[in-house]
């Protein structure tokens, strides 16, 4: 399926959010997951089926100092 991952487009064979962040190897407690424009909360990610064409922002807060 085809979907727009952070601006850009992706054919991916992940089915839910939990997967796509898998497939990307982010650490899930450091990402916060936006799917049309609605924050999408971790618990939901592992029930929250994608759709062609959803247009899904991955943000991966990283520590430093």
């Amino acid at each position: 399926m085809n979907v727009i991952v952070n601006g850009e487009v992706a054919t991916i064979k992940a089915n839910t959010l939990a997967e796509l962040v898998s497939h990307y190897e982010l650490d899930d407690q450091l990402v916060v997951t936006e799917v049309d424009g609605e924050i999408i909360d971790r618990e939901q990610w592992t029930h929250f089926e994608l759709t062609e064409g959803q247009r899904i922002e991955l943000v991966h807060f990283v520590g430093g100092g």
